[in-house]
């Protein structure tokens, strides 16, 4: 490969991260501030309290804000997977573009009717009413997050699909397995409970900072009573979706799973690295450098959650290189350079069918039959070396296990907020206050170092298994991709800042609670 095309790939890479990044911070506080306020409308509904009313208002606005510069982030980047994408959106568009239609279609829409109701609704439509379009409006941004996380479980686990030769395109074959499929429902759930801990987390940190400033206090500690009932069951549930995306990712990807957790030689009774420094000088698979300056495990841990049996054998980045090793179900495997043979012989029959397809439909329905045959490792006919196929463990590595170090602590954070909100007066304890206030960025850094597991644990793959990222990129110039990735950086960047100015005045205004009545 050349260094220019090199150079085009890592550019369309940043660029897509960089876009996904930037709209993750925006897309979790929807999910979760979306759900409180209309937990707090609810209860303005049930009590009649005007305090209620406001409480709902304010944090409305915030809700707002967040909202209006997280829909232009995604635009531009569904608009990228056919600018930077296109072999990617031609090989599969079929299949991937179905959700995103129907998210456009159905979720968007739903969102933009319902939204306006409720901004603007409060004096024209009944009570009832405009509750029903705050909890709509919630669902719609809900049910959009799962159209794309369908999308995007698809490519980790590519279900329900049937290739066809004549198009060299994956059309879909069944709608319900690739919703229904099990990556795809586990991932929908753990997100969707990621953004609802950032969104408690973020009522809960500006709550106490207004009662850090001694303001607005009866409204801070209502709002805190709330936000930490969602932040406990999110983080709850967080666990038992995290235990279940591992069990997923143990059985449909396993080398992400190796790159987790720094395993390079596969153990029965695997511990689970709870802490560890990775060895800077191990620079391959082979080199035969211990992976670790130092970590600390739980015994058996990760056999089990794998597994879901103790002593179950996890095969390492090695194993699955050399492969040979038997897989749980007692299956054989493959090693590297075995897949990398047989997906050349995948593209090579598609090739040869194309040609005898015109002139002898006998000899293309053998070429037909040796590439269904070998389809399933159609993507490893890209790859030059088994090196190709290890993901960049360091990254995937620290990224995970920061993700489960903050949740723990989240876990612990929520707790305690709980507790002391409703058996202490949490206005004394003014550290809380000040952990509270902290603990804003680390939700985003959490839910970012989520998704950075996800995507990073996976490379080369576009596809798993299917098609590589390089082979996935658009033919355009790699400096069009360099100028449009330090537009959308400067673009991003100043959305964000005004974003943040434009909150921060909001909540140094407070909510509008002076002419209520007791």
């Amino acid at each position: 490969m050349h260094a220019i095309e090199t150079s085009l790939i890592d550019w369309s890479r940043a660029q897509f991260a960089l876009t996904a990044m930037y709209h993750w911070l925006f897309v979790p506080l929807t999910l979760g501030l979306g759900l409180i306020m209309a937990i707090m409308e609810t209860i303005y509904l049930r009590t009649g309290k005007e305090f209620w009313k406001q409480t709902a208002k304010f944090w409305m606005k915030l809700f707002g804000i967040n909202f209006a510069i997280g829909v232009a982030t995604g635009i531009i980047l569904e608009f990228e997977f056919g600018t930077n994408w296109s072999n990617y959106s031609w090989f599969v568009g079929d299949i991937f573009g179905t959700p995103l239609a129907i998210e456009g279609i159905m979720a968007f829409f739903m969102e933009a009717t319902f939204i306006a109701v409720m901004f603007f609704g409060w004096n024209k439509v009944g009570k009832k009413t405009h509750l029903t379009s705050t909890w709509l409006t919630w669902g719609g941004a809900s049910i959009s997050a799962l159209w794309i996380l369908v999308a995007n479980a698809w490519m980790q686990y590519p279900a329900g699909m049937k290739f066809n030769p004549d198009v060299v395109r994956n059309e879909m074959a069944s709608f319900w397995e690739v919703l229904l499929s099990p990556v795809a429902l586990n991932k929908f759930f753990h997100t969707i409970l990621s953004g609802w801990m950032v969104g408690a987390a973020f009522v809960i940190g500006i709550s106490c900072w207004y009662l850090m400033k001694k303001r607005n206090e009866e409204f801070a500690k209502q709002s805190i009573k709330v936000a930490a009932v969602v932040g406990v069951v999110s983080v709850v549930l967080l666990v038992y979706t995290g235990d279940g995306s591992a069990h997923q990712v143990a059985q449909k990807q396993p080398m992400k799973l190796a790159a987790m957790e720094g395993l390079y030689q596969g153990q029965k009774d695997a511990g689970l690295v709870v802490f560890g420094i990775l060895n800077p000088d191990k620079e391959s698979y082979d080199d035969g450098k211990d992976p670790f300056l130092f970590n600390w495990q739980v015994p058996k841990l990760l056999s089990w959650l794998a597994f879901r049996d103790s002593k179950a054998f996890v095969p390492g980045i090695n194993d699955l290189i050399n492969g040979g090793y038997e897989t749980y179900d007692g299956a054989p495997t493959l090693s590297v350079d075995e897949k990398i043979q047989r997906g050349k012989t995948a593209l090579q029959a598609l090739s040869d069918y194309r040609v005898s397809k015109k002139t002898d439909e006998a000899q293309a329905a053998v070429h037909l039959k040796t590439l269904e045959d070998n389809y399933d490792y159609f993507g490893y006919g890209y790859i030059s070396s088994p090196k190709q196929v290890v993901p960049p463990v360091g990254l995937t590595f620290y990224s995970f296990h920061l993700m489960v170090i903050f949740g723990a602590f989240f876990i612990l954070l929520f707790l305690v907020v709980l507790y002391l909100t409703y058996k202490k007066d949490i206005s004394k304890f003014k550290w809380l206050h000040i952990v509270c206030l902290i603990s804003i960025p680390l939700a985003y850094i959490t839910s970012q170092a989520g998704w950075i597991v996800a995507e990073v644990g996976r490379q080369p793959w576009v596809i798993q298994d299917i098609l590589p990222t390089f082979a996935a990129v658009s033919r355009v110039s790699t400096g069009s991709v360099q100028l449009t990735f330090f537009l959308f950086l400067i673009i991003f960047t100043v959305l964000l800042i005004a974003e943040i100015g434009i909150m921060v005045k909001q909540i140094k205004k407070g909510p509008n609670l002076e002419k209520i009545k007791n």
